[in-house]
């Protein structure tokens, strides 16, 4: 009987926000598994009586980026992880975006900006602030040139806290064709979705926003597919990923570009795509055994 780990987040009093977490342990158990919902942070669960730990919607890590993979390290001592610890504390700096860029990968194009630079934003285009460790568009903006000094204030914000910014044009593309989302599982595509664009103009980048609003199921073109290919073949220790996450978006060449690769917690829309949920058990399972 394989044991399994989906690692989650503790919601406190609220409701979890992950929708697909209870189907899918129903899934995993039905199948004949031992498959649990922990808790990343919980210090009393023993890592070492699972087979397998699945990194599932630990979605408050990006708050405590330095303790979560820290936590990655120790679990994956102790049982096998998914994804592994050292692509875990790979992809939970958006700075990868830099390595994907250098192995040939078409990026949206990207700058860092660390506490002490000085603040050069953009003068003749829109352009978006965020960090270089964040979810859920998390202490996120979306500027013009004529917000230059309400940016600057976001910028000193990000620096107090420790966080290294990161300035993006923002693509237009996302207006007409919104955000694509390529979900591998078992190394294999599993379905794809799309998204409308989640910054809105004027909206405060501590302000909640919607994560994935319009959310509809898509079918990825041939050159999404090849550019999402090329980025998973450009991560470190790509052949042992179980899952990844790849979100699309168009330049102004019409031609798609990585926004993000996500390989710590993605969420897998299951409850989008239903009829998904079979093979990802089956992968899980086989990754456990």
């Amino acid at each position: 009987m394989p044991r399994v780990a989906l690692v989650t987040y503790d919601p406190g009093p609220e409701t979890s926000r992950d929708r697909d977490l209870p189907g899918l342990v129903g899934a995993l158990r039905a199948a004949g598994a031992a498959a649990d919902a922990v808790f990343w942070d919980d210090a009393s669960v023993d890592w070492a009586a699972y087979d397998l730990a699945v990194i599932r919607s630990t979605w408050d890590y990006s708050w405590r980026a330095a303790e979560f993979t820290a936590w990655a390290d120790r679990c994956a001592k102790a049982t096998r992880l998914a994804n592994p610890a050292d692509v875990v504390r790979w992809n939970t700096d958006k700075r990868y975006l830099g390595d994907l860029a250098a192995a040939g990968v078409p990026v949206v194009p990207t700058r860092y900006l660390a506490p002490g630079d000085a603040p050069a934003l953009p003068d003749g285009h829109e352009y978006v602030v965020k960090p270089t460790s964040g979810a859920g568009a998390r202490y996120a903006a979306r500027y013009t040139p004529g917000d230059h000094d309400t940016a600057v204030r976001h910028l000193a914000r990000l620096h107090e806290e420790g966080f290294t910014a990161m300035v993006q044009p923002y693509m237009r593309g996302i207006d007409a064709g919104g955000e694509r989302a390529l979900q591998f599982f078992g190394g294999r595509l599993l379905h794809a979705s799309r998204k409308r664009a989640v910054l809105a103009p004027g909206t405060a980048y501590d302000a909640d926003k919607v994560p994935h609003p319009g959310l509809e199921p898509w079918t990825p073109t041939p050159a999404e597919l090849a550019v999402a290919e090329r980025a998973l073949a450009a991560v470190p220790d790509a052949a042992e990923l179980l899952y990844a996450r790849v979100d699309l978006v168009d330049g102004d060449d019409g031609e798609p570009r990585v926004m993000e690769l996500e390989l710590v917690e993605p969420n897998l829309f299951l409850f989008l795509h239903p009829g998904s949920t079979a093979a990802v058990r089956d992968a899980i399972l086989t990754a456990a055994r």
